[in-house]
């Protein structure tokens, strides 16, 4: 009997923030805090972090009302919720500094807004996508989707809460918002199967186990 090993992917993601009992409140209210853990830290952290967590959703209503109970349980707008090309989306930034983006591919709304996620993904501003790429493939991850030096996206366990994807760090700076320096942490810790790790941006991993704690 053959056996299957288990795809190496991204098995949670953890914040680092000043207050952890704050920030649980707030992702509560903003409806994501089954999705991410909290770690309290105090380390230093400027300008841009370098990634966002983006939720896809089905229709125009349900990312107005991801972002309106974000703003009202204190987030910033960065990007108020606007048609584009693509679809429909806008950023907010939580109370700890976090950038997320909901966004949807559907022009138009079929019903009444949900509190439903499609997916999250975690994309990973880097300096080099096709490097760092081959850091992540070289330690058992694999490539979903490609798009040259641009965009990679990586396979995930389907139990796994979070998809993870590499994005041209200025692009997707761009693409929020927000200008792309930044220092200090990036006050985000990634959990795998492949871990404990550093990526060539200062990404932390740890071993799967240690984020049961």
């Amino acid at each position: 009997m053959t056996t299957t090993a288990s795809p190496v992917s991204l098995t949670s993601v953890t914040l680092e923030v000043d207050d952890t009992e704050a920030a649980r409140r707030f992702y509560t209210a903003f409806g994501v805090e089954p999705h991410v853990r909290l770690r309290e830290s105090e380390t230093s952290s400027a300008g841009f972090r370098g990634f966002t967590l983006a939720l896809t959703v089905s229709q125009p209503a349900t990312v107005q009302r991801f972002l309106g109970a974000a703003a009202d349980a204190g987030a910033t707008v960065v990007k108020p919720a606007a048609k584009s090309l693509w679809g429909y989306g806008g950023v907010v930034q939580a109370p700890d500094g976090t950038l997320w983006k909901v966004a949807t591919s559907a022009k138009k709304d079929t019903g009444p807004a949900t509190r439903e996620i499609d997916d999250m993904v975690l994309l990973l501003g880097v300096e080099d996508v096709k490097a760092s790429r081959q850091f992540y493939v070289s330690r058992g991850l694999t490539v979903a989707r490609s798009f040259g030096g641009k965009y990679a996206e990586f396979a995930s366990d389907e139990a796994g809460p979070v998809k993870l994807a590499l994005y041209k760090r200025r692009g997707l700076a761009k693409d929020l918002g927000v200008a792309a320096d930044g220092t200090g942490s990036h006050r985000i810790v990634l959990s795998g199967t492949a871990g404990p790790f550093t990526d060539p941006d200062g990404f932390r991993w740890e071993a799967a186990a240690a984020s049961l704690t």
